[in-house]
């Protein structure tokens, strides 16, 4: 955990893991504006985008521009066999 949440950006990350519930729990502690758990990080209209640090404040999509001071963190789960 100190070394993901050891840099000057935090745009996003993935965790990967066979237990989803600890994905979840890890996902929260990674200091970034996006953590998807069991694949990629992804664009798409339907979900906020934005980091923290360096890699800027705020979010962009879903009218979350009105929200611009709150630290907002998506958490995505699927099953590590999914296809995606």
């Amino acid at each position: 955990m100190r070394i993901a949440n050891d840099s000057p950006f935090g745009l996003g990350g993935s965790v990967f893991t066979s237990n989803p519930t600890h994905g979840a729990e890890v996902a929260k502690r990674i200091s970034t504006g996006m953590v998807f758990v069991n694949h990629p990080t992804k664009v798409e209209a339907d979900l906020p985008f934005g980091g923290i640090r360096r890699s800027g404040y705020g979010r962009e999509l879903l009218g979350l521009g009105l929200k611009e001071f709150v630290n907002h963190k998506l958490i995505d789960v699927v099953d590590i066999d999914a296809h995606f």
